[in-house]
């Protein structure tokens, strides 16, 4: 049956008709028609179409969906005429029971039970970024890795909710077929000490053929104070502000530059809006990344084990504590690319910074690539909104 109908509601049994249920023995044309979509008994009802509760006759006064005991989420419409629920989890029972009542005061009640198709394949998040509570900074994307490839990122992209205590304008970009970052728009950060909700309403949702996300995911932090960090390889100055206010300023020695290899010039520090991704204490650099093996003294070959460095991209930049550059900093730029620091300072940032802290450098040649670690930013608004499957922005309060 495509859908369990009521006609009118008695003390008497209920007798069966193709194409729904009659309840009681005689229609009643005063009592209104309760229809309900999947049918009872369906045992393949479509997890992604949800339940949906018609009333023709009167009105919808309540509709109750349970899975094992638990009310299912739904919406009622102004006129009181339908309810639809969210999508439904596959493989599971579901029970429903609506009360409707017509003008002349006569209610009808109507039950069905159903079970939703199976998953051939299911869709999981595999990975997100920030981590539970964690305290970030004012530029902290949210970053979503799928366990499979997205076939329908439109449906997916809907089930994806970011609310903030503290409103703020963003958008999502689908980087590839398993990952999608949420950031705020460009020129905006997300508001101070607040707290970030991200929700992936996924159970029920078709991302593929015979694919369905089974489960919801959640995830919440919290945004600190605002760190924003100005690095210039001109001055040779590094200025840390905090809600605003200069709290620190340190000279720094940034990429020398001189090796160019496909048009680029490697040893230098990329100018841009970076965001701080990740502590190490000590991290270990070495030549490798350039193809140099660290005993080629003669090609620039090194390893150094560097103490209080905080990565600011995929291209091996930090900023870094640098003792054996003190001499330069502030005066020359000698570095293969990281902002080289004082040690006591190195130190402080270490300590004090949080992920997602705005660092903008400035005054060199070579352009921070947007996908270069955190360099979301790099990107235009207007292009990052079409990476969006739904090409839309998202208000968060």
């Amino acid at each position: 049956m495509a859908g369990a109908v009521l006609l009118l509601t008695t003390a008497c049994s209920g007798g069966e008709k193709e194409g729904g249920v009659t309840v009681g023995e005689k229609a009643d044309a005063n009592a209104p028609q309760v229809t309900i979509d999947p049918g009872n008994g369906n045992t393949k009802a479509k997890p992604e179409a949800g339940v949906v509760v018609t009333a023709a006759g009167g009105t919808l006064e309540q509709v109750t969906v349970l899975l094992k005991g638990k009310p299912v989420t739904g919406e009622m419409a102004a006129d009181k005429k339908t309810w639809r629920s969210r999508t439904l989890r596959p493989g599971a029972r579901y029970q429903v029971t609506a009360v409707a009542k017509s003008p002349q005061g006569k209610s009808a009640t109507v039950n069905a039970q159903f079970a939703t198709l199976k998953a051939a394949k299911t869709l999981g998040i595999a990975d997100i970024t920030p981590s539970k509570n964690e305290k970030v900074g004012v530029g902290m994307p949210i970053q979503v890795t799928f366990n499979r490839a997205v076939g329908d990122k439109k449906a997916v992209e809907r089930a994806l909710e970011v609310k903030s205590t503290k409103p703020a304008t963003g958008a999502w970009y689908w980087v590839n077929d398993t990952t999608v970052i949420f950031r705020t728009k460009n020129g905006e950060y997300w508001q101070p000490n607040q707290r970030v909700e991200f929700r992936a309403r996924l159970a029920g949702v078709k991302a593929g053929a015979g694919t369905y996300g089974v489960s919801d995911v959640g995830r919440a932090f919290r945004v600190g104070d605002s760190h924003i960090i100005d690095i210039s390889t001109k001055t040779k100055r590094a200025v840390v502000r905090k809600n605003g206010k200069k709290v620190r300023s340190w000279p720094i020695s940034a990429g020398r530059g001189g090796r160019v290899v496909n048009g680029i010039d490697t040893y230098l520090t990329t100018s841009g809006i970076h965001l701080t991704m990740g502590k190490e204490n000590p991290a270990i650099m070495t030549s490798e990344w350039m193809g140099v093996d660290p005993k080629d003294k003669k090609n620039g070959g090194y390893r150094e084990v560097i103490p209080f460095a905080v990565r600011i991209s995929n291209s091996g930049e930090y900023i870094h504590s640098m003792a054996a550059t003190t001499w330069a900093q502030g005066r020359q730029n000698v570095s293969h690319g990281c902002v080289n620091s004082p040690p006591g300072d190195a130190q402080w940032f270490y300590n004090w910074s949080y992920r997602g802290d705005v660092v903008n450098i400035t005054g060199t040649s070579r352009k921070l690539e947007p996908l270069n670690g955190w360099g979301y930013r790099q990107m235009s608004w207007s292009r990052w909104v079409k990476g969006s499957a739904l090409d839309r922005t998202v208000t968060t309060g």
